[in-house]
């Protein structure tokens, strides 16, 4: 294959090799398998691609591949119904932000793909990583039955987390929602600002709550009004009468739309983790795009890669 020396040509082949072979796979996968056609989609892109990106390596171009790491559960524990609270043991924690994510590797061999769970908090020093997540399949099931020093393999770190600098100093809102509670938590340990945690949850399992109340102003929203207000993250921030000049946020999608929704009627700065489905978690599979309002100088379209673009992104640069 003939070496390209322009960067940009280089990258644009990139782009066009696994636009390619992703419509092809796709559609086999579609075509063979209706039943469970996202799994095997990302399935077969992750393991196609993953071929092309090995090629584009030899031609020169820089391409970052994560690597399988081994590492040791040291606790868990369950936080609610279906919930749980898992430590491990691993030397990323050195290299992990708020707001990134980390695959999980389930040890049954005929899943290719890791389980994409956001970091909740993080222990550089012990070097470990927290991880809550709620149980929604097969794998998740899996890891929940995980004990204190049983190995596991995990991917990472994975993506790009929030941009803690630009707080400082600022009144801020850092709202949860859903399971995308814990990957507030250690973004509240480590901004230096003034905080107002905003979190909701469908009912009385208000899971992390004491951890938060350890860093900031805690209020809490539930849809069945059983505990703070009653409603959602929305709704505590009018019952409550607050305001803030920056957002950071992350939950389900009608969550981010109302809060993107907020920010810019209340001119706030508004930062959002994207909660969508990851298979590969390193951009190979493009399983997880996202529509973007400026186009890719790579690939000329204007589309993200929610697993390396994100799962942060200016509230202001996503079509959501």
């Amino acid at each position: 294959m003939k070496r390209t020396s322009n960067r940009s040509e280089q990258w644009l082949f990139r782009e066009e090799v696994l636009s390619f072979t992703s419509h092809i796979y796709m559609t086999l996968a579609i075509l063979c398998c209706r039943r469970h056609k996202v799994a095997v989609i990302a399935e077969l892109n992750l393991i196609f691609s993953s071929r092309f990106l090995r090629q584009g390596n030899a031609c020169g171009m820089e391409i970052e591949m994560k690597e399988k790491q081994k590492a040791v559960v040291r606790s868990q524990r369950e936080l609610a119904p279906g919930i749980f609270d898992m430590w491990i043991e691993t030397g990323l924690a050195e290299e992990a932000h708020p707001g990134q994510f980390i695959g999980v590797y389930p040890k049954d061999k005929s899943t290719l793909l890791p389980r994409p769970i956001s970091i909740c908090e993080v222990d550089g020093e012990g070097k470990a990583l927290r991880i809550v997540y709620r149980v929604a399949g097969a794998g998740t099931r899996e890891f929940s039955g995980y004990q204190p020093g049983e190995a596991i393999s995990i991917l990472g770190i994975l993506g790009n987390g929030f941009p803690v600098e630009e707080a400082k100093g600022k009144k801020v809102f850092l709202m949860g929602g859903g399971i995308g509670v814990p990957p507030i938590l250690e973004l509240a340990k480590q901004i230096d600002a003034d905080k107002q945690i905003i979190v909701g949850y469908r009912n009385k399992d208000t899971f992390l709550k004491e951890d938060f109340e350890k860093y900031g102003k805690v209020f809490i929203a539930t849809e069945d009004g059983s505990v703070g207000t009653k409603g959602n993250v929305m709704d505590a921030i009018e019952a409550n009468a607050l305001e803030a000049d920056m957002i950071y946020a992350c939950g389900p999608m009608p969550m981010l739309r109302a809060i993107k929704a907020y920010g810019e009627v209340h001119h706030c700065k508004t930062y959002i983790s994207l909660e969508e489905h990851m298979a590969c978690g390193v951009g190979a599979c493009l399983g997880c795009v996202v529509k973007t309002r400026h186009t890719d100088h790579h690939s000329h379209v204007n589309n993200a890669r929610i697993c390396t673009d994100g799962p942060v992104f200016d509230a202001e640069e996503v079509d959501i």
